[in-house]
């Protein structure tokens, strides 16, 4: 059963604050050791001058851009999130939901070189959001995306479709989410049909774990 766009920022709206404290005391181990530093060494290694963080959450991606003097804007769609990346750094912040950036009917500014999207895109329908994110890069600018592993994601169940993340085992206050899961041809073909160009694809992982800890895409825009 499809889950509404507005039941997904809905979970943000009542998660952000318990997000922000589970992002700010390295609760997550998997982000510490791993998928950190694998989505800001990949968004280094284009060496952009300028940066679109699209789901920017408390904005922890955007302070390590700014340190190394990196003009990075951030957007999110809640209001808590974008608050608090406002009142952590310096970097603009925009309050926008996919929705308004799938229509364009928000102006967070154009001319990236690079995109990035780490583990925020949710949605079942992305396909209209990227292409609207292609038409802000640059000619041949980059979109870098950071989602679950479909393969350790899946659950035994490969195939698309809405599950729910409950947050077993984080401390704190959580509401179920609803997530959009896409395998990885369907990643693929989204990528291809908002007008990208896979050129990347990794697997970050940890040396003492035997499974992958995420899904890293770099694709380039055709235009």
């Amino acid at each position: 059963m499809p889950a509404p766009p507005s039941t997904l920022l809905q979970s943000w709206n009542r998660n952000a604050q318990a997000w922000i404290e589970a992002i700010r005391t390295g609760a997550i181990e998997s982000r510490l050791t791993v998928t950190d530093q694998a989505i800001l060494l990949a968004v280094l290694g284009r060496q952009p001058e300028r940066v679109l963080d699209l789901g920017c959450g408390e904005g922890w991606l955007l302070r390590e851009l700014e340190k190394r003097a990196i003009n990075a804007v951030g957007v999110d769609g809640d209001a808590t999130l974008v608050e608090a990346t406002r009142a952590a750094g310096s970097s603009p912040v925009h309050l926008a939901t996919y929705e308004e950036l799938a229509e364009t009917t928000v102006n967070i500014g154009s001319h990236y070189d690079l995109i990035c999207a780490n583990f925020a895109l949710l949605h079942q329908d992305i396909i209209p959001l990227l292409a609207a994110m292609n038409a802000l890069l640059v000619p041949g600018g980059a979109l870098v995306i950071q989602t679950l592993h479909p393969w350790t994601a899946a659950a035994g169940d490969y195939q698309d479709g809405w599950r729910e993340e409950r947050f077993d085992g984080f401390k704190g206050q959580w509401q179920p989410m609803p997530w959009y899961f896409r395998t990885l041809s369907s990643w693929l073909n989204a990528l291809d049909m908002a007008g990208f160009q896979l050129v990347n694809l990794q697997e970050p992982q940890h040396p003492q774990s035997p499974v992958p800890q995420s899904l890293l895409l770099v694709a380039e825009s055709r235009r």
